[in-house]
């Protein structure tokens, strides 16, 4: 009697990170988020090179001016290309989300790991004090932060990360409640490895998908609500070439008729958020085996 032993297929022999790798490739709707979102970051880094026009400079000749030759976005009040400053602004919006989202997670890992692995009345402590900043809307929160540091850029970043950490905290926490008994984890207790060990060791890795997918979504929402603090004065300064800041002066200019002022910023801040929602989406359904 002969007997058969199946040879390992390539999909088996490759890493998670492979498999993963062929399931975003096969996914249509990352592909093209991620395109877009590397297009984006192309014109915010190369915005010196590829914008136009100097976003300060003003042409007296046209102001507030439609979409022409010359100016392809139009200009606004002070004659100011729209498209330059459009690309400039990308700049700020990105280094805006992605600095304060990563504050937030990194500051919601470590305390979302503590209440989770150590329990008792530390982790009833964190949870409460997340449950006291749940209580406020996010855009009420980050208002009343910056209305004591003062506005300003730095300060925008620092009240987006705020209302970010008791989420993140809570999605660790949860995953940290499951793993803590885990069967690696215990016998990784028993050879006496410390409690940062298997915090920061064996429990983070388990939960970085989830973090990952959030994360990803959570940049878009942060260039939401920083573009709404300069819109309402409490970002950086009013000529700085800032999205929100470029719908607030265009306010009095859209009674006029000149939708052009208003129509592209809101663009950029439209597609930006919708390719980070997407890009998020298409995170989880790649890397959570439950939706596969």
């Amino acid at each position: 009697m002969t007997s058969t032993t199946a040879m390992p297929t390539a999909a088996s022999l490759s890493s998670p990170f492979q498999r993963w790798r062929r399931r975003f490739l096969r996914h249509r709707v990352a592909l093209a988020a991620s395109v877009i979102l590397l297009l984006l970051v192309v014109i915010a880094l190369l915005a010196p090179v590829l914008a136009p026009y100097n976003p300060y400079q003003s042409d007296w000749l046209a102001i507030s001016s439609f979409p022409t030759a010359a100016h392809w976005f139009g200009t606004d009040e002070l004659g100011r290309d729209i498209l330059s400053r459009i690309m400039y602004g990308a700049r700020l919006s990105l280094w805006v989300g992605l600095a304060s989202v990563s504050l937030g997670t990194i500051g919601g890992i470590v305390l979302g790991l503590i209440a989770g692995f150590k329990g008792g009345w530390l982790d009833s402590l964190i949870m409460r004090s997340s449950d006291v900043l749940f209580a406020f809307p996010g855009m009420l929160l980050a208002i009343a932060v910056v209305a004591l540091l003062g506005p300003g850029l730095n300060n925008v970043i620092l009240a987006v990360a705020i209302f970010s950490v008791p989420i993140f905290a809570r999605l660790v926490r949860a995953q940290t409640l499951t793993l803590r008994h885990s069967t690696y984890v215990d016998a990784s207790r028993s050879v006496g490895a410390s409690n940062t060990t298997l915090m920061f060791r064996h429990i983070l890795p388990a939960t970085l998908p989830s973090v990952v997918v959030y994360f990803t979504m959570r940049i878009g929402s942060s260039i939401l609500t920083a573009a709404g603090l300069s819109f309402i004065g409490l970002g950086p300064e009013p000529d700085v070439p800032e999205w929100g800041n470029m719908l607030a002066s265009s306010r009095s200019l859209m009674m006029a008729g000149a939708w052009h002022v208003s129509v592209f910023p809101g663009m950029a801040i439209l597609i930006t958020v919708l390719v980070f929602n997407l890009l998020g989406d298409a995170l989880r359904d790649t890397l959570d085996p439950k939706a596969r």
